[in-house]
């Protein structure tokens, strides 16, 4: 069998195959209300139906103030959960996992309301500027975290991604071009590191599932964190007990990106071997021989498809034509699956 399609566990969960959807922003909650909407449910579900091992939802916020924009999704309140809990029963119908992203988008956040970040400079000349996070506003939001995950628990989620990439929040303070602290959460990587441990920390006092960490591996940009920062920042991701680690890059200043096939894949090999721990691998990985190659060759554990799962819900049926691959159909498509 092939390595995309053999099953893969983490903490006691087992996907079936290794294809995981990508988090990816729909923004569709038009009631901005963070709720969901028969659009997400088919959305989502119909990845499920496509064959996805694991279905992400985009990145969904633990407060209303962290949402990139008004009409994301939310998990800030208790009356979020029964929509999450819905959607969760239609994916698990068709024997896929769920995961949520738990996120706060710190200073890129495109409200009406005020925005938070570990130091009050904004993205670009078109961002508001951020508010300066106190030591209160921080704890606050690391309990935003620990709430967020309690609810995810009650909606049955198989796995917690917490969102530290893409120069959102949690990367802010990672990142020594956006964190100019001079207190115990800035200056050195160790403590630019520390608001995401006690996010870590505070997520695993409720939540004792699968745990992944979406990290930017490369900031683009001179002065920002390197590789031997990302590696250090995965070695201490894994003291803590992360499963995995989601390795994209980008985002957290402005940056002249020139994307290309498997165009992140080398960190993300890097981090696997030199942190050793589990990564997956996203960014323009559109075929299954492509898939195929990261993973036999240990590049990664999982790979993570979006744009390809936009156009194509069913992409990992096409991927098994691809690789000569069985893949078992929804009994409701056995007629067309051959």
């Amino acid at each position: 069998m092939t390595k995309l399609f053999t099953p893969i566990e983490f903490n006691n969960v087992a996907l079936k195959n290794r294809i995981v959807m990508s988090p990816m922003c729909m923004y569709s909650c038009m009631e901005q209300d963070g709720k969901i909407t028969p659009f997400h449910e088919t959305h989502y579900t119909s990845r499920a139906v496509g064959q996805v091992g694991l279905v992400m939802t985009e990145a969904t916020a633990v407060v209303p103030e962290g949402r990139i924009s008004h009409e994301d999704l939310g998990i800030w309140d208790d009356e979020h959960i029964d929509g999450l809990k819905k959607l969760n029963e239609r994916i698990h119908n068709y024997g896929a996992k769920t995961g949520i992203q738990l996120a706060h988008a710190g200073r890129k956040a495109q409200l009406d309301s005020t925005i938070y970040a570990p130091s009050a400079f904004a993205f670009n000349e078109k961002s508001k500027t951020p508010t300066a996070m106190t030591a209160a506003d921080i704890d606050q939001t690391i309990e935003a975290f620990k709430d967020g995950a309690k609810r995810a628990k009650e909606a049955g989620f198989d796995i917690i991604e917490i969102h530290g990439a893409h120069g959102y929040l949690i990367n802010q303070f990672l990142s020594p071009l956006t964190n100019k602290r001079a207190d115990d959460y800035g200056g050195s990587k160790e403590n630019r590191y520390r608001f995401l441990s006690q996010v870590i920390d505070a997520v695993q006092t409720i939540w004792d599932g699968p745990l992944f960490v979406r990290i930017s591996t490369n900031e683009y940009a001179e002065g920002g964190n390197t590789l031997d920062d990302m590696l250090y920042f995965s070695g201490q991701m894994k003291q803590q007990g992360i499963d995995l680690i989601d390795c994209s890059s980008g985002g957290v200043v402005p940056a002249s990106i020139k994307p290309y096939p498997g165009y992140q894949v080398k960190r993300c090999e890097t981090i696997k071997q030199e942190a050793s721990i589990a990564t997956a691998a996203v960014g323009l990985i559109t075929t299954g021989i492509q898939a195929e190659e990261i993973l036999q060759n240990d590049r990664a554990d999982l790979v993570v498809i979006g744009r390809a799962l936009l156009r194509n819900p069913y992409w990992p049926k096409a991927a098994a034509d691809e690789l000569n691959e069985t893949l078992p159909a929804p009994k409701q498509y056995e007629r067309g699956w051959k």
